[in-house]
């Protein structure tokens, strides 16, 4: 059986300045997040993400459109997110809604989540694109304990960025797969491909996951004592509560042969040292 693992991010790759602006759109964590997918399930998850796009967002796609056109325009996570957070009422009712199925549907088709989570220290400087490239390794090697597992075999598909960096990322898992001694990696086919989101389901899944659920919570977790900002919102503690524990038990999480935990959402926070726990508490 062939397991395909879905990458996206939410957060941008630039350094958090000294004193982030109370108004500005600096993003004090870098999320890199990854979706386990067994592909014979695929058919159905698309036609079922398809309905739930056409029940909750009827108008996203012109009345005129084909039925498969719906997976072309992309729901965004952030767009979730800011309704959840920050919406009237009636915006807040609809994006749970919409989120509480989206985690129907990981559970349904036995979806495995794995994540990186990176807080940014203020004026100190963050190296983005080895940040980047760091997580993707972490991310292979959790992927191929699951290959492992499931005594199946799979590959990668990322959210495309450009050339350049698609090309630096991919080389990163290229010098780890193809070393002399201990080549890695084993169970995953290849190096990552690079897909655009309009066109895959887990994509898209992944985006929402990244952006409307692991961002928002980390961002206040971990950084509400020295941000204040847009992204560090109370109400995100409202999004802990209510998936905090679905999202720990979908999880692909794992002791090592030093029998130490790895996989799942692992989280960086050198500004407060908190582990991963308070994710959801």
């Amino acid at each position: 059986m062939v397991k395909v693992c879905y990458i996206d991010e939410a957060g941008d790759l630039g350094m958090l300045p000294h004193e982030p602006k109370h108004k500005g759109n600096n993003q004090p964590v870098l999320v890199i997040g990854g979706l386990f997918i067994d592909s014979d399930s695929l058919y159905d998850l698309t036609h079922d993400f398809l309905h739930l796009k056409q029940r909750y967002f009827p108008n996203l796609c012109p009345h005129h459109s084909k039925y498969l056109d719906r997976i072309l325009p992309e729901i965004k996570g952030s767009d979730v997110r800011k309704a959840a957070l920050r919406g009237v009422r009636r915006q807040r009712r609809h994006a749970y809604g919409f989120m509480d199925r989206i985690i129907e549907l990981f559970e349904e088709y036995k979806i495995e989540i794995v994540a990186r989570i990176w807080v940014k220290i203020p004026g100190r400087e963050f190296n983005g694109n080895a940040v980047y490239s760091s997580s993707i390794q972490s991310i292979y090697e959790y992927f191929n304990h699951y290959l492992t597992e499931t005594k199946d075999s799979g590959f990668c598909i990322a959210d495309s960025r450009d050339q350049i960096k698609n090309i630096m990322v991919s080389h990163s898992v290229f010098t780890q797969k193809f070393r002399i001694l201990e080549p890695a990696y084993p169970q995953v086919s290849e190096l990552p491909l690079f897909g655009h989101s309009n066109n895959h389901t887990g994509l898209q899944l992944c985006d929402i996951l990244c952006s409307a659920f692991l961002f928002p919570i980390a961002s206040y977790v971990y950084c509400r004592t020295f941000v204040h900002n847009v992204h560090v919102d109370e109400d995100a503690l409202t999004l802990r509560e209510r998936y905090g524990s679905r999202l720990k038990h979908l999880q692909h999480r794992y002791q090592d042969f030093q029998d130490f935990y790895s996989g799942g959402i692992v989280v960086s926070d050198p500004v407060g040292k908190y582990n991963s726990a308070h994710m959801f508490r």
